[in-house]
């Protein structure tokens, strides 16, 4: 399905319906919409690991700005502030109110930029898999650490010159690195890439952009969650962000011997953390 949002029609995909028999009514579960990583990928990354969760809410998968099925836009619109601004006209388009936000890697850059720049209108907050800001030499660190020297200088030459030929070299010795279970059998070829919008990010507002002062806006409980071994976005910069947060706002789970995006290393235990999360409305 598509939909105009703003200056542009963005795609979006629906899994499970809002009301739902119970005995002599119809009961209304949680809307968790879903913000997917990149930038440049698109919603198909989420699945088909995110289906169990149709048991307790409606799954809302959308494809950003320049991303996937939506429409290209314009380079100039391709920047978080946007994305954020999209994720709140988007929800008011289909009078989605107070939805649950999850955002996984690039998609929790979206999904915090969206909560600081309107505080008011999410009702929970899952932060996968991200950061606030980047560290260059942490995530370097990293990679060194489980693919040695070469896996560094991939990183290191994708970063300082994003491109066709240094994208190479980046997946063949990185992205192996990313999760213990890899990303799924034929995941890649399932997704609509962009690697212009990719290419034109890094260059840009990847090296810049720093959310961090401003995490204390965010006024909905949060959960975020971190792979120990994930190389990408390290645990540090999960423990960065949830010094921020308010305090009695705040659930921080680490999961070990997970690597980037937990829900694909630890499912179960990871969408039982979420199911409670969505079902409590404390941390109890």
């Amino acid at each position: 399905m598509r939909i105009k949002v703003n200056d542009c029609t963005l795609f979006f995909d629906v899994e499970g319906s809002k009301l739902r028999p119970d005995g002599p009514q119809m009961k209304e579960v949680p809307t968790v919409l879903l913000l997917h990583g990149g930038p440049g990928f698109d919603h198909s990354t989420f699945k088909p690991f995110f289906a169990p969760l149709a048991d307790s809410a409606q799954l809302i998968y959308l494809d950003h700005r320049g991303q996937g099925r939506s429409d290209r836009s314009s380079p100039d619109r391709w920047n978080l502030s946007q994305w954020a601004d999209d994720v709140k006209a988007f929800c008011d388009l289909l009078e989605i109110e107070h939805p649950i936000v999850l955002g996984n890697s690039f998609g929790g850059f979206v999904a915090m930029a969206y909560a600081i720049r309107h505080p008011s209108h999410p009702r929970k907050l899952i932060l996968s898999s991200t950061e606030a800001t980047r560290s260059p030499e942490n995530v370097l660190a990293a990679f060194e650490r489980k693919g040695g020297a070469q896996a560094r200088a991939a990183a290191q030459a994708f970063w300082d010159n994003p491109s066709t030929e240094t994208l190479a070299d980046y997946r063949r010795l990185c992205m192996p690195l990313y999760a213990r279970s890899g990303f799924g059998k034929d995941a890649n070829a399932r997704v609509i890439w962009n690697l212009d919008l990719l290419f034109e990010w890094i260059k840009t507002e990847e090296r810049t952009f720093n959310f961090l002062p401003q995490l204390s806006l965010i006024q909905c409980p949060t959960l975020i969650t971190v792979g120990e071994e994930d190389p990408i976005t390290p645990p540090p910069a999960s423990e960065e962000i949830a010094k921020r947060i308010r305090p009695d706002l705040l659930r921080f789970e680490r999961f070990a011997g997970a690597g980037h995006g937990v829900f694909r290393d630890q499912p179960e235990k990871f969408f039982q953390l979420v199911r409670n999360f969505i079902a409590s409305p404390t941390f109890a």
